[in-house]
């Protein structure tokens, strides 16, 4: 029997969030005091290029504590290739996604890993409230209930990217091939034994989101494109269905005139009803199928998920777009204060 520990990963997608990284770091090593002395924990922090000083915050931190491991991307990549890189970057047995604004509760994650410890696989936590306006929480409500009811496969509702998943699935999620990953749903369609924790979310405290309602609607394309093909299949049923509309309207017009003897004027309002409902339905649907081509040409260029520019391991910075052995001193670092 090994007696090595198992190992915990911790990841935190950042994104100027210079005010938040250190506190977020004390409320994990406090939440996770549990934990202490039967796993070993790592935290792997994904900086999607931030302009602030989040970097040099996160450099600071990992000085201190050499199981902070930091990747800044050359790029911002997105929320999900964020997520996504740092599950292909955790070398835990159990890895944890968890966001840097301390709206969810990091002591949960001891409810998860003792879930998982009882044969889980996927931990999630369910969002039971949270401290937002109306609007958004119906739209994000509707999302949810819209997403579920497309999804080829059941999908959690109100459940966020706050989750653990166990080693088997994030080798599973190394396998994919997706240039529009949407984790949420992947992971939710793969199986294994999953289970939901409800919790209640805290407001942000510094900073702002970086979720606009233009984020989030693309998030909700998505979410939907990335789990179901239903949206091409109603293109099929809505173009069947104006046909036989159509039909029906031209027998009824037929029958009328050698019936009754009706006799119409030139027919314009007729003409124009049905050529602007054909062309609003035309456009719809061939918008919706050049969103599934776009993402097959993307996915065609086979481009990388996402570059490191800088990272810090055991505390030292190494610049991955220097020079190839270029020694540490000749590193040309930017002007991020303290390092």
């Amino acid at each position: 029997m090994s007696s090595v520990k198992p190992l915990i990963s911790i990841c935190v997608p950042v994104l100027n969030e210079e005010d938040n990284v250190g506190p977020l770091y004390q409320a994990l090593i406090s939440g996770l005091s549990p934990l202490e002395g039967r796993f070993r924990l790592e935290f792997v922090f994904t900086d999607n290029h931030s302009s602030d000083q989040t970097f040099a915050r996160l450099h600071q931190l990992a000085q201190a504590d050499p199981r902070i491991r930091v990747f800044r991307f050359a790029r911002n990549v997105g929320f999900q290739k964020s997520i996504l890189s740092g599950y292909l970057r955790a070398n835990g047995d159990a890895v944890v996604q968890i966001d840097c604004d301390l709206q969810d509760p990091p002591s949960l994650i001891v409810r998860f890993v003792e879930l998982w410890e009882q044969g889980y696989h996927v931990v999630y936590g369910v969002r039971r409230s949270r401290k937002e306006g109306w609007v958004i929480r119906q739209a994000r409500s509707a999302f949810y209930f819209l997403v579920d009811k497309l999804s080829e496969y059941p999908l959690p509702r109100q459940a966020g990217d706050f989750r653990l998943v166990a080693r088997p699935v994030i080798e599973a999620v190394r396998q994919m091939d997706d240039a529009f990953p949407y984790l949420r749903g992947v992971i939710a369609g793969f199986g294994y034994n999953q289970i939901g924790v409800e919790y209640d979310r805290d407001e942000r405290r510094s900073g702002e989101s970086k979720f606009n309602f233009r984020s989030l609607f693309a998030l909700a394309i998505d979410g939907i494109l990335a789990t179901s093909i239903v949206p091409l299949r109603l293109a099929v049923y809505l173009g069947l269905l104006t046909s036989i509309l159509s039909l029906v309207t031209a027998v009824g017009y037929i029958v009328r005139f050698f019936l009754v003897g009706a006799s119409w004027p030139s027919g314009f309002a007729t003409i124009a009803v049905l050529l602007t409902l054909g062309i609003g339905i035309n456009a719809l649907f061939l918008g919706v199928i050049g969103e599934y081509l776009g993402r097959i040409y993307t996915q065609s260029k086979k481009q990388p998920l996402s570059l490191v520019e800088y990272s810090i391991e055991n505390g030292l910075v190494a610049n991955h777009a220097s020079a190839p052995g270029a020694p540490m001193n000749q590193i040309n670092l930017p002007s991020f204060p303290n390092i």
